[in-house]
């Protein structure tokens, strides 16, 4: 009766690490889902693994050859590949601001001088008018 025993303590085992697996809460691996990890996470040999086919059956079921963590691990590379995407896009368009804003500053700068010269107040170009030495008449 051991081996019946032994049996059903590395069946428990088997079922726990797939549970484990397929809620994504691993504990001795990367969670993937496949059968190295399955019989990684329960701490069994892959022969006893491979002998328990019940719970193999029920692994392939569940699994569906399908690896949702996988496919979502997937979807969410994709969004991140998107969002740097976005991320250089608003970025190239920050810079493109700056420069126009940049030639705009300098444009309402020279418009300003040019005003202040047409209207006579341009600071820089103060004359100040040398005065002739008065005479004294003796």
């Amino acid at each position: 009766m051991p081996d019946a025993t032994k049996r059903s303590d590395s069946e428990f085992k088997l079922r726990a690490a797939m549970e484990r697996l397929l809620s994504g809460t691993a504990e001795h691996t990367d969670g993937r889902l496949i059968k190295e990890n399955l019989y990684r996470e329960a701490g069994v040999s892959r022969a006893t693994m491979n002998r328990a086919r019940p719970i193999l059956a029920e692994w392939s079921r569940r699994v569906d050859g399908t690896q949702p963590r996988d496919q979502e691990i997937e979807a969410l590379r994709s969004e991140l590949s998107e969002q740097r995407a976005e991320v250089r896009r608003l970025r190239k368009r920050t810079r493109d601001l700056e420069e126009q804003l940049t030639i705009a500053a300098t444009a309402t700068a020279e418009l300003h001088v040019e005003n202040q010269l047409l209207r006579g107040e341009d600071r820089t170009r103060v004359v100040t008018p040398i005065r002739r030495p008065r005479r004294h008449d003796s």
